[in-house]
Protein backbone atom coordinates (compact mmCIF):
# COMPACT_ATOMS: atom_id res chain seq x y z
CA UNK A 1 0.00 0.00 0.00
CA UNK A 2 1.47 3.92 -0.62
CA UNK A 3 2.64 5.64 2.30
CA UNK A 4 -0.41 7.94 3.79
CA UNK A 5 -1.49 11.39 2.79
CA UNK A 6 -3.13 12.52 5.27
CA UNK A 7 -5.42 15.54 5.43
CA UNK A 8 -3.53 18.07 7.49
CA UNK A 9 -0.43 16.87 9.89
CA UNK A 10 1.81 19.02 11.53
CA UNK A 11 4.57 20.54 9.61
CA UNK A 12 7.92 21.43 11.87
CA UNK A 13 10.31 23.62 10.67
CA UNK A 14 13.30 22.49 12.91
CA UNK A 15 13.61 26.33 14.30
CA UNK A 16 11.45 25.43 17.15
CA UNK A 17 14.14 22.85 19.03
CA UNK A 18 16.24 25.75 20.23
CA UNK A 19 13.34 26.95 22.40
CA UNK A 20 12.79 23.58 23.56
CA UNK A 21 16.33 23.16 24.68
CA UNK A 22 16.19 26.29 25.91
CA UNK A 23 13.26 24.92 28.82
CA UNK A 24 15.39 22.02 29.23
CA UNK A 25 18.51 23.70 29.72
CA UNK A 26 16.96 26.46 32.15
CA UNK A 27 14.81 23.56 34.12
CA UNK A 28 11.91 25.77 32.89
CA UNK A 29 9.30 22.19 31.95
CA UNK A 30 6.49 23.16 34.29
CA UNK A 31 3.57 25.45 33.09
CA UNK A 32 4.76 29.20 32.70
CA UNK A 33 8.06 30.48 32.17
CA UNK A 34 9.66 32.81 29.29
CA UNK A 35 8.37 31.22 26.42
CA UNK A 36 4.39 31.12 27.42
CA UNK A 37 5.47 34.96 28.05
CA UNK A 38 7.44 35.49 24.71
CA UNK A 39 4.78 33.46 22.74
CA UNK A 40 1.71 35.74 24.19
CA UNK A 41 3.58 38.75 23.13
CA UNK A 42 4.44 37.39 19.48
CA UNK A 43 0.89 36.22 18.77
CA UNK A 44 -0.61 39.32 19.99
CA UNK A 45 1.70 41.21 18.03
CA UNK A 46 1.14 39.38 14.72
CA UNK A 47 -2.56 39.78 15.23
CA UNK A 48 -2.57 43.09 16.50
CA UNK A 49 -4.33 43.23 19.71
CA UNK A 50 -2.78 44.07 22.75
CA UNK A 51 -3.30 41.15 25.09
CA UNK A 52 -2.83 37.22 24.98
CA UNK A 53 -3.43 33.94 27.42
CA UNK A 54 -1.55 30.88 25.86
CA UNK A 55 -3.51 27.81 27.02
CA UNK A 56 -4.22 24.35 26.45
CA UNK A 57 -6.82 24.24 23.82
CA UNK A 58 -8.96 26.16 22.05
CA UNK A 59 -11.88 24.93 23.22
CA UNK A 60 -10.36 26.05 26.87
CA UNK A 61 -10.01 29.42 25.52
CA UNK A 62 -14.01 29.50 24.65
CA UNK A 63 -14.67 28.40 27.88
CA UNK A 64 -12.84 31.35 29.67
CA UNK A 65 -14.42 33.60 27.05
CA UNK A 66 -18.06 32.52 28.29
CA UNK A 67 -17.36 32.97 31.79
CA UNK A 68 -15.75 36.40 31.33
CA UNK A 69 -19.27 37.33 29.91
CA UNK A 70 -20.87 35.69 32.80
CA UNK A 71 -22.59 32.98 31.01
CA UNK A 72 -24.13 30.66 33.55
CA UNK A 73 -27.07 27.98 33.80
CA UNK A 74 -30.50 28.87 32.28
CA UNK A 75 -28.59 31.48 29.86
CA UNK A 76 -28.78 31.09 25.89
CA UNK A 77 -25.63 31.46 23.76
CA UNK A 78 -25.72 31.81 19.86
CA UNK A 79 -23.41 29.68 18.02
CA UNK A 80 -22.65 29.11 14.48
CA UNK A 81 -24.31 25.63 13.80
CA UNK A 82 -22.16 24.61 11.20
CA UNK A 83 -18.87 23.78 12.88
CA UNK A 84 -16.81 21.45 14.79
CA UNK A 85 -18.22 20.50 18.38
CA UNK A 86 -15.79 22.17 20.39
CA UNK A 87 -17.48 25.64 19.62
CA UNK A 88 -20.40 24.46 21.31
CA UNK A 89 -19.55 22.24 24.05
CA UNK A 90 -18.46 24.94 26.24
CA UNK A 91 -21.42 26.54 26.10
CA UNK A 92 -22.98 23.52 28.08
CA UNK A 93 -20.05 23.41 30.05
CA UNK A 94 -21.94 26.70 31.80
CA UNK A 95 -25.42 24.95 32.09
CA UNK A 96 -26.23 27.37 29.52
CA UNK A 97 -28.44 26.58 26.13
CA UNK A 98 -26.48 26.68 22.64
CA UNK A 99 -29.16 28.75 19.69
CA UNK A 100 -27.35 27.73 16.59
CA UNK A 101 -27.71 29.76 13.74
CA UNK A 102 -27.20 28.30 10.09
CA UNK A 103 -24.57 29.53 7.00
CA UNK A 104 -24.86 31.62 4.42
CA UNK A 105 -23.71 30.12 0.88
CA UNK A 106 -20.85 32.52 0.09
CA UNK A 107 -18.53 32.23 2.90
CA UNK A 108 -20.29 29.31 4.52
CA UNK A 109 -19.96 31.24 7.93
CA UNK A 110 -22.91 32.41 10.27
CA UNK A 111 -25.76 34.19 8.21
CA UNK A 112 -26.33 37.75 8.86
CA UNK A 113 -29.62 37.45 8.36
CA UNK A 114 -30.53 34.59 10.30
CA UNK A 115 -29.03 35.62 13.22
CA UNK A 116 -31.10 38.57 13.66
CA UNK A 117 -34.11 36.80 13.16
CA UNK A 118 -32.84 34.83 16.07
CA UNK A 119 -31.85 37.43 18.06
CA UNK A 120 -35.21 38.72 17.78
CA UNK A 121 -37.36 35.97 18.15
CA UNK A 122 -34.90 34.43 21.62
CA UNK A 123 -35.56 38.29 22.53
CA UNK A 124 -39.57 37.73 21.77
CA UNK A 125 -39.42 34.49 24.10
CA UNK A 126 -37.79 36.57 26.92
CA UNK A 127 -34.24 35.04 26.14
CA UNK A 128 -31.92 37.64 25.56
CA UNK A 129 -28.90 35.81 23.81
CA UNK A 130 -25.71 36.40 26.70
CA UNK A 131 -23.19 36.23 23.70
CA UNK A 132 -22.53 35.14 20.20
CA UNK A 133 -20.09 32.61 19.24
CA UNK A 134 -18.81 33.24 15.07
CA UNK A 135 -16.50 31.04 13.52
CA UNK A 136 -14.27 31.86 10.56
CA UNK A 137 -14.61 27.71 9.31
CA UNK A 138 -11.57 26.42 7.21
CA UNK A 139 -9.85 29.57 7.68
CA UNK A 140 -12.33 31.52 6.04
CA UNK A 141 -13.44 35.23 7.23
CA UNK A 142 -17.07 35.51 8.43
CA UNK A 143 -18.84 38.55 7.08
CA UNK A 144 -17.80 40.11 10.68
CA UNK A 145 -18.78 43.71 10.10
CA UNK A 146 -22.18 42.70 9.26
CA UNK A 147 -22.30 40.56 12.58
CA UNK A 148 -20.60 43.08 14.70
CA UNK A 149 -23.13 45.20 13.60
CA UNK A 150 -26.12 43.29 14.32
CA UNK A 151 -24.51 42.61 17.76
CA UNK A 152 -24.42 46.51 18.63
CA UNK A 153 -27.61 46.73 17.51
CA UNK A 154 -28.81 44.73 20.18
CA UNK A 155 -25.68 44.57 22.78
CA UNK A 156 -24.48 41.24 22.54
CA UNK A 157 -20.52 40.60 23.11
CA UNK A 158 -19.35 38.40 20.13
CA UNK A 159 -16.50 35.92 20.62
CA UNK A 160 -14.79 34.67 17.22
CA UNK A 161 -13.50 31.11 17.00
CA UNK A 162 -10.88 31.70 14.95
CA UNK A 163 -9.34 28.22 15.59
CA UNK A 164 -9.05 27.65 12.02
CA UNK A 165 -8.25 31.24 10.55
CA UNK A 166 -4.82 32.03 12.30
CA UNK A 167 -3.65 34.72 9.49
CA UNK A 168 -6.86 35.49 7.87
CA UNK A 169 -7.76 38.23 7.29
CA UNK A 170 -11.04 40.88 6.73
CA UNK A 171 -10.56 44.33 5.07
CA UNK A 172 -6.61 43.93 5.98
CA UNK A 173 -7.34 43.06 10.07
CA UNK A 174 -6.77 39.83 11.30
CA UNK A 175 -9.54 37.32 12.36
CA UNK A 176 -9.84 37.08 15.94
CA UNK A 177 -9.11 40.94 16.47
CA UNK A 178 -12.92 41.71 15.87
CA UNK A 179 -14.94 40.52 18.57
CA UNK A 180 -14.69 41.17 22.00
CA UNK A 181 -12.56 38.56 22.15
CA UNK A 182 -10.98 36.03 19.94
CA UNK A 183 -9.98 32.46 20.24
CA UNK A 184 -6.91 30.29 18.50
CA UNK A 185 -6.11 27.11 18.09
CA UNK A 186 -2.77 25.21 17.65
CA UNK A 187 -3.77 21.36 17.91
CA UNK A 188 -1.82 19.09 15.90
CA UNK A 189 -4.01 19.22 12.41
CA UNK A 190 -3.70 23.26 12.69
CA UNK A 191 -1.84 25.66 10.42
CA UNK A 192 0.73 25.45 13.28
CA UNK A 193 0.65 23.52 16.47
CA UNK A 194 2.16 22.94 19.59
CA UNK A 195 1.18 19.57 19.69
CA UNK A 196 -1.90 20.63 21.71
CA UNK A 197 -2.66 24.24 22.80
CA UNK A 198 -5.00 27.54 22.25
CA UNK A 199 -4.86 31.35 23.04
CA UNK A 200 -7.76 33.56 24.51
CA UNK A 201 -6.81 37.57 22.84
CA UNK A 202 -8.56 40.37 23.38
CA UNK A 203 -7.94 44.71 23.72
CA UNK A 204 -9.51 44.15 26.71
CA UNK A 205 -6.82 43.71 29.56
CA UNK A 206 -9.25 41.95 32.15
CA UNK A 207 -10.62 39.38 30.28
CA UNK A 208 -7.27 38.11 29.87
CA UNK A 209 -5.70 39.22 33.48
CA UNK A 210 -9.43 36.80 34.78
CA UNK A 211 -8.51 34.10 32.15
CA UNK A 212 -5.07 33.59 33.18
CA UNK A 213 -6.83 33.58 36.80
CA UNK A 214 -9.00 30.87 36.37
CA UNK A 215 -6.73 29.24 34.05
CA UNK A 216 -4.11 28.37 36.86
CA UNK A 217 -6.58 26.88 39.24
CA UNK A 218 -7.81 30.20 40.52
CA UNK A 219 -5.12 30.45 43.37
CA UNK A 220 -5.32 33.75 45.03
CA UNK A 221 -2.38 35.74 46.37
CA UNK A 222 -1.41 33.78 49.85
CA UNK A 223 2.04 32.49 50.97
CA UNK A 224 -0.81 28.69 51.26
CA UNK A 225 -3.10 27.61 48.52
CA UNK A 226 -5.94 29.89 48.90
CA UNK A 227 -9.39 29.47 46.00
CA UNK A 228 -11.87 31.89 46.24
CA UNK A 229 -13.13 30.90 42.78
CA UNK A 230 -13.72 27.62 40.87
CA UNK A 231 -10.66 27.56 38.46
CA UNK A 232 -9.21 25.33 35.95
CA UNK A 233 -6.05 23.41 34.94
CA UNK A 234 -5.59 25.69 31.44
CA UNK A 235 -2.51 27.19 31.24
CA UNK A 236 -0.04 26.31 28.17
CA UNK A 237 3.16 24.54 29.50
CA UNK A 238 6.90 26.35 28.54
CA UNK A 239 8.03 23.29 26.83
CA UNK A 240 4.95 23.75 24.27
CA UNK A 241 4.96 27.23 24.39
CA UNK A 242 8.81 26.79 23.05
CA UNK A 243 7.26 24.72 19.95
CA UNK A 244 4.72 27.42 19.26
CA UNK A 245 7.40 30.27 19.06
CA UNK A 246 9.18 28.54 16.39
CA UNK A 247 6.47 28.14 14.63
CA UNK A 248 5.13 31.01 14.72
CA UNK A 249 8.33 31.91 12.90
CA UNK A 250 7.18 30.23 9.94
CA UNK A 251 3.45 30.92 10.04
CA UNK A 252 3.78 33.36 6.77
CA UNK A 253 5.27 30.64 4.96
CA UNK A 254 2.65 27.81 5.84
CA UNK A 255 -0.22 30.23 4.73
CA UNK A 256 1.51 30.64 1.24
CA UNK A 257 2.05 26.61 1.46
CA UNK A 258 -1.94 25.76 1.90
CA UNK A 259 -2.76 29.16 -0.93
CA UNK A 260 -0.18 26.97 -3.22
CA UNK A 261 -2.25 23.90 -2.65
CA UNK A 262 -5.69 25.57 -3.38
CA UNK A 263 -4.30 27.07 -5.77
CA UNK A 264 -3.38 23.00 -7.39
CA UNK A 265 -6.87 21.95 -7.07
CA UNK A 266 -8.48 24.88 -8.60
CA UNK A 267 -6.02 24.41 -11.78
CA UNK A 268 -6.59 20.63 -11.24
CA UNK A 269 -10.02 20.97 -11.39
CA UNK A 270 -11.01 24.03 -13.48
CA UNK A 271 -12.37 22.51 -16.11
CA UNK A 272 -14.83 20.52 -13.87
CA UNK A 273 -18.42 21.89 -13.62
CA UNK A 274 -20.66 20.93 -10.57
CA UNK A 275 -17.65 21.42 -8.45
CA UNK A 276 -17.47 24.62 -5.94
CA UNK A 277 -14.85 25.88 -4.17
CA UNK A 278 -14.98 27.34 -0.96
CA UNK A 279 -13.48 30.81 -1.69
CA UNK A 280 -12.58 34.41 -0.37
CA UNK A 281 -14.62 37.10 -0.98
CA UNK A 282 -13.51 40.38 -2.28
CA UNK A 283 -11.70 42.43 0.71
CA UNK A 284 -10.89 39.02 2.82
CA UNK A 285 -7.95 36.53 2.62
CA UNK A 286 -7.72 33.03 3.55
CA UNK A 287 -5.15 30.82 4.80
CA UNK A 288 -6.82 28.52 3.14
CA UNK A 289 -6.12 25.75 6.06
CA UNK A 290 -8.20 23.30 4.27
CA UNK A 291 -9.05 23.50 1.05
CA UNK A 292 -12.98 22.34 0.44
CA UNK A 293 -15.04 21.67 -2.16
CA UNK A 294 -19.05 21.27 -2.52
CA UNK A 295 -19.56 18.10 -5.42
CA UNK A 296 -23.02 18.26 -7.18
CA UNK A 297 -23.75 14.34 -7.91
CA UNK A 298 -26.11 15.45 -10.24
CA UNK A 299 -23.57 17.00 -12.36
CA UNK A 300 -20.73 14.81 -11.66
CA UNK A 301 -22.32 11.55 -11.64
CA UNK A 302 -20.25 11.50 -8.34
CA UNK A 303 -20.69 11.72 -5.27
CA UNK A 304 -19.06 12.97 -1.41
CA UNK A 305 -18.73 9.78 -0.29
CA UNK A 306 -17.67 8.30 -3.87
CA UNK A 307 -14.82 11.20 -3.44
CA UNK A 308 -13.93 10.26 -0.45
CA UNK A 309 -13.91 6.33 -0.83
CA UNK A 310 -11.88 7.09 -4.10
CA UNK A 311 -9.26 8.91 -2.36
CA UNK A 312 -9.06 6.13 0.74
CA UNK A 313 -8.41 3.36 -1.86
CA UNK A 314 -5.26 5.00 -2.75
CA UNK A 315 -4.47 5.45 1.21
CA UNK A 316 -5.33 9.42 0.87
CA UNK A 317 -7.38 11.00 3.54
CA UNK A 318 -10.01 13.20 3.08
CA UNK A 319 -12.85 14.24 5.44
CA UNK A 320 -16.69 15.49 4.76
CA UNK A 321 -17.37 18.82 5.70
CA UNK A 322 -18.35 19.70 9.42
CA UNK A 323 -21.65 17.91 10.61
CA UNK A 324 -24.24 20.87 11.65
CA UNK A 325 -24.79 21.06 15.64
CA UNK A 326 -28.40 20.93 15.01
CA UNK A 327 -27.91 17.79 13.56
CA UNK A 328 -25.90 15.99 16.55
CA UNK A 329 -27.54 13.70 18.47
CA UNK A 330 -25.92 15.34 21.65
CA UNK A 331 -27.94 19.03 20.67
CA UNK A 332 -31.40 17.66 19.15
CA UNK A 333 -32.71 19.54 21.84
CA UNK A 334 -31.03 22.78 21.31
CA UNK A 335 -33.04 25.73 20.11
CA UNK A 336 -31.84 26.05 16.02
CA UNK A 337 -33.01 28.52 12.96
CA UNK A 338 -31.83 26.87 9.40
CA UNK A 339 -31.19 27.59 5.85
CA UNK A 340 -30.64 24.35 4.72
CA UNK A 341 -27.20 25.41 3.54
CA UNK A 342 -25.44 23.32 6.05
CA UNK A 343 -26.80 20.39 5.38
CA UNK A 344 -26.55 20.72 1.27
CA UNK A 345 -22.68 21.69 2.17
CA UNK A 346 -22.21 18.50 5.01
CA UNK A 347 -24.08 15.95 2.65
CA UNK A 348 -21.71 16.96 -0.58
CA UNK A 349 -18.98 18.83 0.68
CA UNK A 350 -15.17 17.52 0.81
CA UNK A 351 -11.87 18.59 2.48
CA UNK A 352 -9.16 17.57 0.34
CA UNK A 353 -5.49 17.18 1.45
CA UNK A 354 -4.32 20.09 2.51
CA UNK A 355 -1.17 19.84 4.10
CA UNK A 356 1.83 22.71 4.11
CA UNK A 357 4.24 19.15 4.13
CA UNK A 358 2.76 18.29 0.79
CA UNK A 359 5.29 16.96 -1.42
CA UNK A 360 5.21 17.36 -6.14
CA UNK A 361 4.81 13.43 -5.19
CA UNK A 362 2.31 13.22 -3.08
CA UNK A 363 0.36 16.29 -5.40
CA UNK A 364 0.97 13.95 -8.32
CA UNK A 365 -0.48 11.12 -6.43
CA UNK A 366 -3.61 13.01 -5.73
CA UNK A 367 -4.37 13.99 -8.97
CA UNK A 368 -3.96 11.16 -10.84
CA UNK A 369 -6.75 9.47 -7.71
CA UNK A 370 -8.87 12.58 -8.21
CA UNK A 371 -8.87 11.83 -12.48
CA UNK A 372 -9.46 8.24 -11.96
CA UNK A 373 -12.59 9.00 -9.61
CA UNK A 374 -13.89 11.99 -11.95
CA UNK A 375 -13.22 10.48 -15.29
CA UNK A 376 -11.33 13.82 -16.73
Amino acid sequence: MNKKIWLSSPHMSGGEIKYVNDAFETNWVAPLGPNVNAFEKELAQYIGVKHCAALVSGTAAIHLALINLGVRSGDEVICQSFTFSATANPIVYQGATPVFVDSEAETWNIDPELLEKAIRDRINKGKRPKAIIVVHLYGMPAKINDILSIAKKYEIPVIEDAAEALGSRYEERFCGSFGDMGILSFNGNKIITTSGGGALISNIEDYIEKARFLATQARDEAPHYQHSHIGYNYRMSNVVAGIGRGQLEVLDLRIQQRRSNNRFYRELLSKLNGITFHTELTDTFSNYWLTSIIIDPKITGVTREDLRKGLEFDNIESRPLWKPMHLQPVFSGAPAYTNGFSEYAFENGLCLPSGSNLTDEERNRIANQLKKILKF
